[in-house]
């Protein structure tokens, strides 16, 4: 059986659907009520589980459970204050909860997110991000205990796993596009809404698109289908070991992003115009990360690397609406 903590969330509720349909036993776990309910009315086992609470994972004793996706964590982009005990407490005792459940309870792997803010001062338009570049971040700004304590649960599943046999994968993800409540975003506190919404929005109104700064600078976004399946081809290759990058590998330009919302959303009467505004700031950097360890090692071959395909499969999943639990969970 497999058991996704952060079951409830974004990338966790597309990894359950996933798993299911590939005739997998999942045991979903999560906080949500809202989830709980959406998994139980579709005959799917829930528990409800805070990572951060020992005792909670109790209740996961009676499962025959051999592999544990850890989603479940605090993001900035989802809180309002900055608060160094809440990371702590959900993203290193958590993880050390769910260490310890899989050591006590011969659970043989551990799938576990990371962020590439890691290695942020490392990003550059030359270089790509590869898995021996070393950690260099920020100390300051929204991000900063955030990366430390998703470095320190990273670092805690190397231990684990050469301590203990345990088989820890630890995916260090880019921004993940897909269906989800990540339409607003905190930045430093404040609610914004996302750039990506804000483009989707003025194109399918037909409204003008400024682009500020370079529209050369390029970053790698990855599609919430390719992360999911990157997480199977994992647990099912019992060679897959250590720190990944995953990503789609491409170097998308503001240009591209633009054009392709542009494209897909706008009515065919009523293009949106592109305004290209040079004198106004971006204090974007460019990046992208190296993939070729995760094609090698187990197969990882991101299906939605294009952008025009990876909008045409998140403008069909808008029409499905298929997660209303997910909607819930927005931010006010």
């Amino acid at each position: 059986m497999i058991a996704v903590l952060g079951a409830s969330g974004f990338i966790g509720t597309y990894l359950v659907d996933e798993l299911i349909k590939e005739g997998k036993e999942v045991l979903a776990c999560g906080r949500n009520e809202d989830a709980k309910t959406y998994y139980e009315k579709n005959n799917i086992i829930f528990e409800k589980v805070d990572i951060a609470c020992k005792n909670d994972f109790d209740r996961l004793k009676k499962y025959d459970i051999d592999s544990v996706v850890l989603l479940a964590a605090l993001l900035p982009a989802n809180v309002k204050e900055d608060n160094v005990y809440n990371y702590i407490n959900t993203n290193v005792i958590g993880t050390v909860n769910t260490l310890e459940f899989c050591r006590k309870n011969d659970v043989e792997t551990i799938i576990f997110t990371t962020t590439y803010a890691d290695v942020q001062n490392k990003w550059s338009d030359v270089e790509p991000i590869t898995e021996e570049t070393i950690r260099d971040y920020k100390y300051t700004g929204d991000h900063s205990v955030y990366v430390f304590s998703k470095n320190m649960a990273t670092d805690l599943i190397k231990h684990y796993s050469d301590k203990y046999g345990l088989r820890g994968v630890v995916f260090r993800l880019p921004p993940v596009y897909g269906v989800g409540p990540h339409s607003c975003i905190y930045v430093d506190g404040k609610k914004y809404v996302s750039g990506f919404q804000i483009f989707i929005e003025k194109a399918m109104a037909g409204e003008e698109i400024e682009i500020y700064g370079d529209h050369n600078i390029f970053r790698d976004v990855v599609y919430v289908k390719d992360v999911v399946r990157g997480i199977i081809l994992a647990i099912d290759n019992i060679n897959t070991k250590g720190l990944y990058n995953m990503g789609s590998g491409v170097k998308l330009t503001l240009k591209k992003q633009v054009e392709d919302i542009v494209e897909m959303f706008s009515p065919l009467d009523n293009k949106s115009k592109i305004i290209y505004r040079r004198d106004r700031p971006n204090n974007s950097k460019s990046y992208v990360l190296d993939i070729s360890k995760a094609k090698n090692d187990f197969g990882y071959v991101p299906q939605y690397a294009d952008f025009k395909k990876l909008l045409e499969d998140y403008k069909e999943e808008l029409r499905m609406d298929r997660f209303e639990h997910l909607k819930k969970r927005s931010i006010k």
